[in-house]
């Protein structure tokens, strides 16, 4: 285990620690957004109402993922119904089929807190914020629901209808403290159908439904809707099972490991970016062909049993050598030259005569020589001047 992979694992147990207390210590929060989908069970999902949704309707309910466009190209020959659409975002397309759906006889019950202005220029209306009080209540103007209200004392939007068409029917309103009140809930009369619109979605939600006699107020406003066929355009499903992250996300501990893990992924992609050394190939070098050649060229002789021969060439690199680096004439191998070696080379003068007499006998071509000269004048010649 190297040095560097201790201080990474080190630093990983550190972190680990670190966010094992924090965890430990935190305080369990409350998720107050307002997401208003099926499957969330914070407080402003629609966790309970997915559940009772079938009861509340009947067994007349269809959950539709598609758009209303894809929806109804797709059942083009369906008779008049009931249309819910549940603080969802619609294309400009579908609101179309929407519209000529209603036209033809359906009903379209549409709980949003914001519509966009060409939808709510057809239907007759305009909304925005009607209340900045911190709690509401929500009553219906139909007096046999004059006992049936709801308040709304978590994050209410506040939003209701500044103007609505003439022969519009209102039938809720939100009430402040200061008894003032306005319109949030309508009917609209379009075509052959109608549009009933909500501008408050919080009532169905998960806090306001399991909240003591709230359940009445949500019953009431779905009570206008006539008991045939409702199609529920939402989308929240096909998001759920498509994002495949959504349980990891969802359960604290299994999402606080998932980002431990990105991160780790992070710094270990990051520590170990730097630029590694390239591996060096082995070049082989060049091979001496020379001591090869001298080889060949000595084993050729060796066979041939020349030592005569040899004793001349050997004796003829070392004079030139001589001549070469001591500066030394070798025209005459006299006592003068055997003199001037001693002194250039420090060497006995004995071993310099032995050498020199060798040398005149390799240069006798008459000489009879031996193996055993061959070696004694090359230890003699090496002894003085290594070639």
């Amino acid at each position: 285990m190297n040095k560097t992979f201790k201080i990474y694992a080190v630093i990983f147990i550190v972190v680990m620690i670190i966010l094992a207390l924090f965890e430990v210590n935190k305080t369990e929060s409350t998720d107050w957004r307002k997401n208003f989908k099926t499957y969330q069970k914070s407080p402003f999902g629609l966790f309970v109402f997915n559940n009772e949704v079938r009861d509340l309707f009947k067994n007349k309910i269809t959950k539709s993922d598609q758009t209303p466009y894809d929806y109804y190209n797709q059942n083009k020959e369906k008779t008049p119904h009931n249309i819910l659409i549940i603080e969802h975002e619609v294309d400009g397309e579908s609101w179309n089929k929407v519209f000529e759906e209603v036209a033809k006889g359906s009903d379209a019950m549409l709980i949003v807190s914001d519509i966009p202005k060409e939808v709510s220029d057809s239907i007759g209306y305009y909304d925005s914020k009607i209340s900045f009080e911190d709690e509401n209540v929500l009553k219906l103007t139909d007096r046999k629901y004059r006992n049936d209200f709801i308040q709304l004392d978590k994050f209410p939007s506040g939003r209701g209808f500044t103007f609505i068409r003439p022969g519009t029917e209102v039938l809720g309103k939100t009430v402040e403290k200061n008894n003032t009140d306005q319109a949030n809930f309508i009917k609209v009369k379009f075509g052959e159908g109608h549009f009933y619109v909500h501008c408050e979605p919080l009532f169905i939600t998960n806090y306001y439904l399991l909240k003591k006699g709230n359940v009445r107020y949500a019953q009431d406003v779905f009570s206008y809707l006539d008991n045939r066929e409702t199609v529920w355009f939402d989308e929240s499903n096909t998001l759920e099972s498509r994002f495949f992250l959504r349980f990891i996300l969802s359960n604290p501990a299994l999402k606080y490991a998932w980002w431990i893990l990105l991160g780790g992924l992070v710094l270990f992609i990051f520590f170990n970016a730097k630029r590694k050394q390239r591996i060096v190939p082995v070049i082989e070098p060049l091979k001496n062909t020379s001591v090869d050649f001298v080889k060949s060229i000595g084993n050729l002789y060796l066979q041939e049993g020349d030592f005569h021969d040899m004793m001349a060439k050997k004796a003829q690199y070392f004079l030139n050598k001589v001549r070469m680096d001591l500066l030394i004439d070798t025209q005459n191998l006299d006592a003068e030259f055997a003199k001037k070696l001693h002194l250039k080379t420090g060497k006995p003068i004995e071993i310099i005569d032995e050498a020199l007499v060798m040398i005149k006998k390799a240069q006798d071509p008459y000489a009879q020589v031996m193996k055993e000269d061959l070696a004694k004048m090359n230890k003699l010649l090496d002894d003085i001047i290594k070639i």
